[in-house]
């Protein structure tokens, strides 16, 4: 008799068995969880893993996990062994936010794909232009914008860049990313016009004691 795997077991088996580096054909990753994303037990498994989880895998949760200006980064799975990583993005009230990364003109150091469980966010892509002596953003056009309502999916490839610029109360989201395929990533503040090099401290680690 076949056990039906649950949800995000079926993802996480899909994606271990690929049989190719995912960061490198994200777009075929994209198709299978597109197909993969209208699970009507997603919602129900990550609630039920959610309460159940030990203490000990709850503080394991919270280290991995994060708060931006904008959301709170749940790591749901991230182990070294795997190509990809599992998060779940809980947006805060539209009060709440503080000007930061999301809602700058971005990119990411990875390939992800997202649904959107509940609610829906202002979604915009861009086309950049960078300075070639620094190679930060210098100019930022709006390429499409689009109101993302619950169900719906993306894929952003870490050389595409995106903004969020608001999110209903309450909205969360499903993401699958593969691993770094950049040490650092670009925003830009279309208000101000300045843009940034953002690298992770774990990249700035083996300089750190020349820095001292």
């Amino acid at each position: 008799m076949l056990t039906r795997l649950s949800p995000l077991t079926e993802l996480a088996t899909r994606l271990r068995t690929a049989g190719f580096p995912l960061a490198t054909d994200w777009r075929v990753v994209d198709t299978w969880f597109r197909s993969w994303a209208d699970h009507p037990e997603l919602r129900d498994e990550l609630r039920s893993q959610l309460r159940s989880l030990s203490a000990r895998q709850a503080a394991k949760l919270l280290r991995s996990s994060r708060e931006t200006t904008t959301h709170f980064a749940w790591c749901l799975l991230d182990s070294p062994t795997d190509p990809f990583s599992f998060w779940l993005h809980e947006y805060k009230a539209q009060e709440d936010w503080r000007e930061g990364y999301a809602d700058s003109v971005h990119n990411h150091r990875y390939h992800f794909c997202t649904t959107i469980l509940r609610g829906n966010y202002l979604h915009e892509r861009y086309e950049t232009t960078h300075d070639p002596r620094t190679g930060l953003i210098d100019s930022a056009q709006l390429r499409r914008r689009t109101l993302c309502q619950a169900g719906a999916c993306a894929t952003m490839l870490a050389d595409e860049y995106h903004r969020i610029p608001a999110a209903a109360s309450g909205t969360m989201t499903f993401l699958v990313k593969s691993r770094p395929v950049s040490t650092f990533s670009l925003s830009y503040d279309p208000r101000s016009g300045i843009g940034h090099r953002h690298v992770p401290v774990e990249v700035r680690l083996g300089e750190l004691a020349e820095r001292i």
